[in-house]
């Protein structure tokens, strides 16, 4: 099985998404404010589209939220998910310097 790290994008939306929902607002509200259309918000909180620069902080802006969190949170995120998906570490266990092969013969 092959497993699919989370994209930017993702992350991105779930954050947008996330600070939306925690405010109780709607998509309407957060697209009318930000100037863009509903169906393009709700696609990219789903991650479905790549927002711009420009339109990630004119949503923000909607949201009252700084654009440098939302880019922290998402970084936070995909680290996360990374080190979800890295396979456990098995250190070896540490052989006997010279001295003390040569002291054992």
């Amino acid at each position: 099985m092959v497993e699919q790290n989370v994209l930017l994008r993702e992350a991105l939306g779930a954050g947008l998404r996330h600070a939306r929902t925690e405010q109780h607002r709607t998509l309407r509200e957060i697209s009318t404010a930000a100037r863009v259309s509903l169906g393009y918000l709700s696609e990219v909180e789903r991650g479905q589209k790549e927002a711009s620069s420009e339109l990630l902080a004119a949503i923000c802006d909607a949201l009252d939220m700084e654009l440098a969190d939302l880019l922290i949170d998402a970084g936070t995120a995909l680290r996360a998910e990374a080190a979800a998906q890295m396979p456990p570490v098995v250190m070896a266990a540490p052989r006997p310097a010279h001295s003390d092969r040569l002291a054992a013969a």
